[in-house]
């Protein structure tokens, strides 16, 4: 399965509007698949940013992961991604120089681009 940009901020997005910090037992994102979103929990946590708790098991078709809380790393992504026009923005220059890129490389492109609105160097 390939990593999912797009549903990794609505993951994310959907954490941080808890209203006690935790996540409910199962996150659902209209038009993802519950295979889809537990395998990009599984890639969150692993990626530091959120927890989660991993329950496959020999049964299972792939990790299965559900998220319990962002971590700070989560936060920083949620400030710098929830902005709607500064994602996009973000996103067609990915898909302009090539189509994919690392999630620190985002996190910079996106913390690049809320400077030059904020005026910072």
């Amino acid at each position: 399965m390939k990593r999912d940009m797009e549903l990794i901020r609505k993951l994310v997005l959907a954490l941080e509007d808890t209203p006690t910090g935790y996540a409910p037992d199962y996150i659902e994102i209209d038009g993802y698949t519950p295979e889809q979103i537990s395998y990009h929990a599984y890639l969150m946590d692993d990626a530091g940013l959120a927890e989660g708790m991993r329950l496959d098991n020999m049964n299972s078709s792939g990790p299965e992961t559900v998220l319990r809380n962002l971590t700070w790393a989560g936060h920083e992504f949620a400030d710098a991604a929830r902005d709607e026009t500064r994602w996009k923005k973000a996103m067609g220059i990915v898909e302009e120089k090539g189509g994919s890129v690392t999630i620190s490389v985002l996190t910079q492109l996106l913390t690049a681009l809320m400077k030059g609105a904020l005026g910072l160097p």
